[in-house]
């Protein structure tokens, strides 16, 4: 299999390919696009974006061809042994899993543009860039000549992004016999000195604890923009990070930590979902949905790890992990789909809507509750191994004694991994946490007074949150009704999510609501609300002594604790 990829005009973001596909002995032929990306589990559809398409044979001669699904085409082959496919996409998104193109780079995300023979994905595949000579490639893909690579299949080709630009910022580091790449595209200053003392510390910490690393080389591949994004996806052997804006990229007061956290995060990943797998993903089916509930595991220990790893690589200290836990506990306790939906179910769903709000009250979320369920998890297994075990040592059998040996997880695997380490039971956790939708509150505290660490709960910050149920957020110069707290004033008085706040008290909301419902704190709240069909009502509201959305901080409490030190180790 052979790609050429060039480009006409860039600011059109059209990018051409021509797809060769040799030793054609059929009479016709089926070609597929992906319809998703591995690291979103999700309907990507990206066959919307390419305009034309068309297939010839070694002489040129087009051949006829049919679509028989939204991105599968039939060729038909006429006899001849070698067939091209020349079509374009439109590359004009720019996040960690897309593909963009203009007069500065071009970002290809393979999975999103490149065709492939599905009964032929483990064949040898070639890949030539026909892009300008002073242009530099960041990938994980094997050069061999200049602009030109090869890998050994089409998994391997899709899981290796590329940008290709002559604005490429690059840096190298050597750790634990691993060769480490660092690329930034786009406006960004990066200190190269304090980047590599802390990307080493917990390279080096997330390699000893596996073992070995599964690739000689890693890139990390940076999109910065100007603009504010979070985003990473993870590859077979590099990620791509997509941050802004620019400026606050190597602040620690501003989006520095960020990037570490996020990048410890991604580079778990490459033992964690790229080696070990959900059986139901391995190999990949490019083409429809891979359901799995395993999603705590694939995002969830990963969500959990990614930020442990910098605190015991001495990246982070206590209060900057601290705030990261922090985080996860607000997001859970003030999201009512945990009461709903478990986390495995939640895991199933995320092709339904995994990466959007969804409806109230409908799911939790792989990577929050995975991570506390992974935590929850790593005490137990150290509680009850004298602190001679943790999740650290379930990882790295599942990545020893079934992703080298070719296997994918399934979810009683993970199970049965957690009580050979741990040596007893885990139904509790397994039936209350990951397939249940038991209250954390109590399991949470336990674990986190084993490690001599407490729970404080306070009432949210902004008092229309705390006094009166209701958080807001704000579009277009709109202030909505983003989140009700169940039974609250708020709810019980009829306000409904997405309700747009016009005034309080006959003063016009201009992107201060929390400031007017603080000031009016000891008064009756009228609030005019523009409702969906368009209708104005008001609504009056009056607070009383309950407390409805809170804060959630855990405490160190014995700075001496030898539980603690093994946990944090």
């Amino acid at each position: 299999m052979k790609y050429i990829v060039s480009y006409q005009k860039p600011n059109n973001h059209y990018i051409d390919i021509e797809f060769i596909v040799d030793n054609v002995a059929t009479d016709k032929l089926e070609i597929q696009l992906p319809a998703w990306r591995p690291g979103r589990y999700q309907l990507g559809n990206f066959a919307k974006n390419v305009q034309k398409w068309e297939a010839f044979n070694e002489n040129g001669k087009t051949l006829p061809s049919k679509k028989i699904t939204k991105d599968l085409w039939e060729v038909e082959t006429n006899g001849s042994e070698t067939i091209h496919v020349k079509y374009n996409y439109f590359a004009n998104e720019i996040n960690a899993g897309s593909s963009y193109l203009d007069d500065k780079q071009l970002y290809i995300n393979g999975v999103n543009c490149f065709l492939y023979v599905p009964n032929r994905m483990d064949e040898r595949c070639e890949l030539e860039l026909q892009i300008p000579n002073d242009y530099k490639v960041a990938s994980g893909l094997k050069e061999t000549s200049k602009h030109k690579f090869e890998c050994s299949d089409f998994h391997e080709l899709v899981d290796c992004p590329l940008i290709a630009s002559n604005s490429l910022q690059h840096h190298t580091y050597n750790e634990s016999g691993v060769k480490f790449h660092l690329w930034f595209q786009g406006e960004c200053k990066p200190d190269w000195k304090l980047l590599e003392t802390d990307f080493r510390k917990f390279s080096k910490a997330q390699i000893e604890k596996f073992g070995d690393f599964p690739v000689d080389e890693y890139h990390f591949i940076f999109q910065i923009l100007t603009h504010r994004t979070y985003h990473g996806v993870e590859h077979y052997n590099s990620t791509v990070i997509s941050l802004g804006p620019s400026y606050d990229i190597m602040k620690k007061e501003g989006w520095y930590n960020e990037l570490l956290g996020i990048s410890s995060h991604e580079l778990y990943h490459t033992w964690n979902v790229k080696q070990i797998r959900p059986i139901e993903m391995l190999p990949y089916d490019y083409s429809k949905e891979n359901y799995t509930e395993l999603g705590y595991l694939d995002e969830g220990v990963t969500t959990y790890f990614g930020d442990k790893f910098l605190l015991s690589s001495r990246v982070f200290n206590w209060d900057e992990y601290a705030k990261t836990f922090n985080q996860l506990l607000e997001r859970h306790f003030n999201n009512f789909g945990v009461n709903n939906y478990s986390v495995a179910q939640s895991s199933f769903d995320t092709w339904l809507d995994g990466y959007v709000k969804g409806i109230p009250g409908r799911k939790g979320s792989i990577y929050t509750e995975g991570a506390l369920v992974a935590f929850m998890t790593d005490v137990f297994i150290l509680k009850n191994t004298s602190n001679k075990k943790s999740l650290n040592d379930v990882m790295k059998v599942l990545y020893n004694d079934f992703a080298k040996q070719g296997k994918g997880v399934s979810d009683q695997d993970y199970k049965n991994v957690v009580e050979q380490v741990s040596g007893v039971s885990y139904d509790a956790i397994y039936d209350d946490f990951l397939h249940g939708n038991s209250d954390y509150t109590e399991q949470l505290k336990s674990a986190l007074n084993y490690l001599g660490c407490g729970l404080q709960v306070g009432p949210a910050t902004n008092f229309n949150e705390a006094q009166l149920g209701l958080k807001v957020r704000y579009e277009k110069n709109k202030c909505l009704i983003d989140s009700i707290y169940p039974n609250s004033i708020a709810e019980e008085n009829g306000i409904s999510i997405n309700d747009e706040i016009i005034a309080i008290n006959g003063i016009k909301i201009n992107n201060d609501f929390s400031k007017w419902s603080a000031y009016f704190k000891d008064d009756e709240q009228a609030l005019s609300l523009k409702r969906e069909l368009g209708v104005i009502e008001k609504i009056k509201l009056k607070a009383h002594d309950g407390v409805y959305f809170k804060t959630y901080t855990i405490i160190k409490e014995d700075t001496f604790s030898d539980n603690f030190n093994a946990w944090s180790k």
